[in-house]
């Protein structure tokens, strides 16, 4: 009897989509689909029935889920993977460690969406070989995962970098921000729905050449440059739906000279911008193989 072969399971947990993926590492991938994110007990039900599925062809050591928080991630506590609150009225609440264990019934990791992306970066992507880097999406909302001395970075509770404060000129950009905690907070200010708010269009239909990019690309430095001076990384990625704009990487890193006056990035690297500020090595693919990556760390964990 042939014996089954053995791989980790993956679950992205976006607002819009559930992104399920089977593989043991970008090279060795079995399955994968999507679901869209609705209510939360069809949604996950879905996921669920997946992998279950799967497992009649194959052997999956374990699920790594990597979702959109704010999450409760402090292993002991009673409400351990707990989505603590969301604009998404079903989901508040839902405890997505015990939901996928009990539907699935194999050993679950999870963490924020970006802390995972930053993880899959790191085992497979840009930040081979880094011991401080940090991953950031800017999509429909801004957040950051940092790897810091060869593990994620907790604390009381995970970063929360999309909703840090930066510089808003009103006479210049008199949006008022977009955040419906913070306002004009850098997730407020340059993520993708910012950009949609702003302008009254989705930014996927704005031109590369649109003002809308140059003044995205200062608020991008902004953050960028709060982050060099905070963390020190080795590296940023800039991952996410509004970074696929053509050119957009090329204003950030322009643009964060321009901010650092050589005071930021040593003066011998300040030419070197396209190295410690890139793109994701794993694409669109970050946040997917991040969460197969959680599975794979936290099964050699245990």
């Amino acid at each position: 009897m042939n014996k089954k072969k053995k791989y980790f399971g993956g679950i992205e947990g976006g607002g819009t989509w559930f992104r399920c993926l089977i593989a043991n590492s970008p090279d060795d991938v079995y399955k994968e689909t999507s679901f869209r994110t609705l209510d939360s007990g069809d949604t996950l039900q879905k996921v669920a029935n997946f992998f279950l599925e799967a497992m009649a062809e194959v052997d999956i050591e374990a699920i790594g889920v990597g979702c959109f928080g704010p999450l409760e991630l402090r292993e002991g506590q009673a409400d351990y993977g707990m989505i603590e609150f969301s604009k998404m009225d079903s989901w508040t609440r839902v405890n997505l460690y015990k939901e996928f264990t009990e539907r699935i019934g194999l050993p679950v990791y999870i963490d924020t969406d970006v802390n995972a992306a930053a993880l899959g970066e790191f085992l497979w992507g840009a930040g081979r070989g880094l011991e401080v880097f940090v991953y950031l999406t800017i999509g429909t909302g801004i957040g950051g995962g940092a790897f810091v001395n060869g593990k994620l970075l907790h604390g009381i509770q995970h970063p929360e970098m999309g909703h840090v404060m930066i510089a808003h000129d009103l006479e210049k950009d008199p949006f008022e921000g977009g955040c419906k905690f913070h306002k004009d907070c850098w997730e407020g200010l340059a993520s993708g729905t910012a950009v949609q708010q702003r302008w009254g269009i989705k930014g996927e239909e704005l031109p590369p050449e649109h003002e809308a990019w140059d003044l995205e690309a200062h608020y991008l430095a902004l953050g960028v440059s709060n982050i060099f001076l905070t963390l020190a990384p080795e590296k940023v990625i800039l991952g996410g739906s509004v970074m696929v704009v053509p050119g957009l990487i090329e204003k950030v890193r322009e643009k964060i000279g321009a901010i650092s006056n050589g005071y930021i990035i040593k003066d011998k690297n300040i030419n070197d911008l396209d190295e410690l500020v890139t793109l994701p090595g794993l694409g669109e693919y970050s946040g997917r193989f991040g969460s197969v990556a959680l599975a794979v760390v936290g099964g050699k964990d245990s």
